[in-house]
């Protein structure tokens, strides 16, 4: 029996509003989401905001021997962002998160975490509100598929509410190293940006794979085995990324900018998405911006 004491049942504490979504539209909440055995919901406490970190943490540093301070993964931008925490229902057990920090139509996005490495000027003139996804993790003693389809379902959920047109962030391969990346990277040569909106170069250290791999054959088998998860994901949504890697040694990680065009986004993998929402047969946002595009 799922526990109703778990923060997630609790509907009075769901009730109060968190600084982190009042920076969203204030009228909007997202619903209390479930798929099987889990639920997705809004963080609303520091307490929320600190189990967070605390996956983040074991998700990106612990689990390859690495370590920050006070076991948390945090940064200023957690202060500005809504947090989507993903929980079993039985154990309250938090098995993944992201968070989000949107931007209205027009404005620029230098205030965006992918805008400390890329430069983004070009995204300026994207028409239509635009969202970015960060620090996306799972739990890695989970290996659950409904987890990754109930938080795809949460995200367009938010998309809809906020009328999204884009989609964005920094997708991460494990290693710094480009060489043991090569496949992927390769691939990715066939998912650039429109020129358009290309971001530019802005870190002091990256690589440039579509030039250094233009003549690399792809092999397209080993290329999705090594694709990380999240980067399979908005590629089968019909996602493009920038034209060149960003290498973190610090993190020992390299990364590439990467989007998704709402309008875009295949029928198949839109109705997949409106299948996970609490009312499949509402219109999905997916639907509505085709439409007009």
């Amino acid at each position: 029996m799922a526990r109703t004491d778990h923060p997630c049942f609790d509907h009075a504490r769901r009730a109060r509003v968190g600084a982190a979504e009042r920076l969203f539209n204030p009228g909007f909440r997202m619903l209390l989401l479930t798929r099987g055995r889990y639920v997705a919901r809004l963080a609303e406490t520091q307490h929320d905001l600190t189990a967070a970190q605390a996956l983040r943490h074991r998700s990106f540093l612990a689990r390859r021997g690495m370590a920050a301070q006070e076991g948390r993964d945090s940064d200023a931008f957690d202060a500005m962002c809504r947090h989507v925490l993903i929980a079993e229902r039985a154990s309250g057990a938090l098995v993944c998160c992201y968070r989000l920090l949107a931007f209205r139509a027009g404005q620029s996005l230098s205030g965006s975490y992918a805008a400390q490495v890329y430069d983004l000027r070009a995204l300026d003139g994207f028409a239509g509100a635009k969202l970015e996804l960060g620090r996306f993790c799972l739990d890695p003693a989970w290996h659950d598929p409904d987890i990754l389809r109930l938080a795809w379902g949460a995200m367009a959920q938010i998309v809809d509410a906020e009328a999204i047109g884009l989609l964005f962030g920094c997708s991460s391969f494990e290693g710094a190293d480009w060489a043991p990346h090569t496949p992927a990277l390769a691939l990715l040569r066939n998912h650039l940006a429109p020129a358009p909106w290309m971001p530019a170069r802005k870190a002091a250290e990256v690589f440039d794979f579509a030039r250094h791999l233009r003549d690399t054959p792809v092999d397209l088998r080993l290329a999705m085995q090594t694709l990380p998860p999240l980067l399979r994901t908005y590629l089968a949504m019909a996602g493009w990324v920038s034209d060149h890697a960003v290498l973190d040694h610090a993190l020992d990680t390299l990364h590439v900018f990467t989007a998704v065009e709402i309008a875009k986004i295949p029928p198949a993998r839109a109705r997949a998405l409106r299948a996970v929402s609490d009312d499949p047969g509402a219109a999905s946002p997916i639907d509505a911006a085709r439409k007009v595009s």
